[in-house]
């Protein structure tokens, strides 16, 4: 692992200390885990922004998707 300075404001910091205190960990576990969720949250933010750019670039037709429409059948 890698040593880096990073600057928050004291009342971040004073809610952060708060929380790894009740959950027992430590502010750098605590804002790795924070960094990790919201890198995820930005690579699944990235790849639905694709999603819907490709289908504004192609469109679905009508009648596309019928051929499976009997597969789609919930059986009790």
């Amino acid at each position: 692992m890698k040593t880096v300075q990073m600057t928050f404001d004291e009342e971040l910091i004073e809610e952060v200390d708060k929380v790894v205190k009740k959950i027992g960990t430590t502010r750098s576990a605590f804002a790795r885990e924070a960094l990790y969720a919201a890198l995820k949250r930005t690579k699944i933010q990235e790849k639905e922004q694709k999603h819907r750019e490709g289908y504004a670039r192609k469109p679905v037709q009508s009648g596309e998707f019928s051929h499976w429409e009997d597969e789609q059948v919930w059986v009790e």
